[in-house]
């Protein structure tokens, strides 16, 4: 399990977040949501250990600053919203440097590790594209690619910062519905920031709602997706509805032309 207590994060002595506090048991979903430059990334970078923080990071009870490298790379699996893509790797080649934390000094990737990224690739529908360069993807396509690395890491914690970003909704559906099937089959916890509210109510068990650095709601969808809190926080015009399942489902709502 992931539990943050008082986590206060940021650059060049400049807080982006503080005071961030909430528990994530093992096998759950924390959907992190807020207005652009609310901390969102931030704090998901604190949780990776990559990024100075103050507060306690707390992975299964072990700081995550005393974590090496290696031990915080089989554990946590993180998936940035704007990766730095190597030149020259193919789909495949590009997954299976999320085999590396598993590897011997000097080893390299033998069939076991082939496998789990032929599995992967498969299930992220990125079959057709593995021998593909990844210079010649769309934004969509990187957008899984990543996610394949992160997922060749079979790690029990998964961070993802926007990884519907770029992915038409069939596809969004399709990685989020695998990212709930490893929570619920595997027991992989997972945070993610989301700036679709109505997924996120969807997917997660808890939001955490962001404004400013600071936690303004935090709870399960019915009691985070709140009309007036969401148009305060992210100073919209909209309604919160009831969708076909019982979750809430946001829709913006269009300024009368007068």
């Amino acid at each position: 399990m992931i539990e943050l207590v008082g986590v206060s994060a940021g650059y060049r002595g400049k807080p982006v977040v503080s005071g961030v506090s909430v528990p994530v048991p093992r096998g759950s979903w924390l959907a992190i949501i807020g207005p652009n430059g609310a901390g969102k990334s931030t704090l998901l970078k604190a949780i990776a250990g990559l990024v100075p923080c103050s507060g306690s990071v707390l992975l299964d009870g072990k700081p995550v600053g005393e974590l090496t490298s290696r031990e915080r790379a089989r554990a946590v699996g993180y998936a940035p919203q704007v990766p730095v893509l190597p030149e020259g790797l193919s789909v495949t080649d590009y997954a299976l440097l999320g085999r590396t934390p598993h590897l011997g000094a000097l080893a390299r990737e033998g069939a076991r590790d082939l496998s789990v990224v032929q599995q992967v690739l498969a299930r992220l529908d990125l079959t057709s594209l593995a021998g593909r360069q990844l210079r010649t993807l769309s934004g969509g396509e990187r957008q899984r690619a990543v996610l394949a690395r992160v997922l060749a890491q079979q790690t029990g914690i998964l961070l993802l910062d926007e990884p519907t970003t770029g992915l038409d909704i069939g596809h969004a559906q399709s990685l989020l519905d695998l990212v709930d099937r490893l929570r619920t089959e595997d027991g992989t916890t997972v945070v993610s920031t989301l700036h679709d509210l109505t997924l996120a109510g969807q997917y997660a068990d808890q939001l955490l709602l962001l404004d400013r650095g600071s936690v303004v709601a935090k709870g399960n969808a019915a009691t985070v997706l709140d009309s007036e809190v969401l148009a305060r926080h992210y100073d919209a015009r909209l309604a919160v509805l009831d969708g076909p399942d019982g979750n809430p489902v946001v829709v913006p709502k269009r300024r009368p032309i007068e």
